[in-house]
Parts: C-alpha cells; sequence; structure tokens
C-alpha cells in the first residue's frame, strides 16, 4: 500500500505534466477515491500549490511554474539557504 507521501508525489507530477485527467479518472490513475483526490488536492492547495483545472483540456495544471519540493533538509542546508536568500535581498 502506497503512503500519503508516494500519492501526494504522484498527484504533483501528474499535475506538472498537466495529464491528470478528469477527477474521476485521477483518483482511478493514483489508485485512491474520488473523494480522496479532492482531500489531495486540498492539501497541496494549503501548502502553497496554485492547482486550477481546465475543462477544455480536462486536467488539472498549475496556474505558475514550480514543483514541490518534499525532501529533507538539514539544519546546515536550511542556514545555507537562509544565507543566500539574505544576500539576495
Amino acid at each position: 500500500m502506497k503512503s500519503l507521501l508516494h500519492r501526494l508525489i504522484r498527484l504533483d507530477y501528474l499535475i506538472h505534466l498537466k495529464s491528470t485527467g478528469t477527477p474521476a479518472n485521477c483518483a482511478n490513475k493514483i489508485g485512491i477515491s474520488e473523494r480522496s483526490l479532492y482531500d489531495y488536492l486540498k492539501i497541496l492547495k494549503e501548502m502553497g500549490a496554485p492547482i486550477k483545472f481546465s475543462r477544455n483540456r480536462g486536467t488539472y495544471y498549475y496556474n505558475e511554474e514550480g514543483r514541490f519540493r518534499i525532501s529533507f533538509l538539514s539544519n546546515y542546508q536550511e542556514e545555507k539557504e537562509e544565507e543566500m536568500m539574505a544576500m539576495a535581498r
């Protein structure tokens, strides 16, 4: 059985490719119910994903370029990123 994280990553991938299909098709591709798909979309949106649905294309898509990055970030890496952000200001 796949974990929530694996399913969210798969959903992100399908949205990025603009190949989710209808909500029912997308849920089937991920192996979840359509109701669960809406819960997963809500999770991604709460994390800041600009997800929209195109009726013309029949797919979910991101309204702006970007991807989720779900990974472990060590304190060292986080400090380096903060330093780079401060330098860019």
